[in-house]
């Protein structure tokens, strides 16, 4: 049985504060456990949408809730947990095999994705059942 903790965890980036903004950057390799190979964003998310409902067999990703925020549901095949993404400092990095959902959007919410690979459609589950099936095996 595996721990949500050795799976997910919450990621802070570095912050340079300055009169006139702050700043904040990412680097992979430094502040995510892999190197970056996509990024992506969501925008103009209506407050009742539901985005996410899938899991990937080897694509390991942070989340970031740029602006606004919205609930991440995430679950293991054993244990579910939520976390709430509101800080453009701290991410949720998620590895394989971890189902996610995301609902609970903000007005104008913005969510920044940074991906360890490529898009693969091959990569999904998007069946609940064939997910927690591939997570008893212990396969991809």
């Amino acid at each position: 049985m595996r721990s949500i903790n050795g799976v997910v965890r919450q990621i802070q980036l570095p912050q340079v504060r300055d009169p006139r903004g702050d700043l904040t950057f990412v680097e992979g390799n430094i502040h995510v456990p892999f190197n970056i190979a996509r990024v992506y964003y969501l925008y103009n998310v209506p407050v009742d949408a539901e985005r996410g409902g899938h899991a990937h067999r080897d694509l390991e990703q942070v989340v970031f809730a740029l602006s606004g925020s919205f609930r991440m549901k995430i679950d293991d095949g054993t244990n579910k947990t939520e976390y709430w993404l509101r800080d453009p400092r701290k991410g949720l990095y998620i590895n394989r095999l971890i189902w996610r959902e995301m609902d609970s959007f903000s007005q104008g919410v913005v969510c920044m994705v940074l991906a360890s690979h490529p898009y693969d459609e091959a990569d999904y589950y998007r069946n609940y059942d064939e997910f927690i099936v591939a997570v008893n095996e212990g396969i991809k």
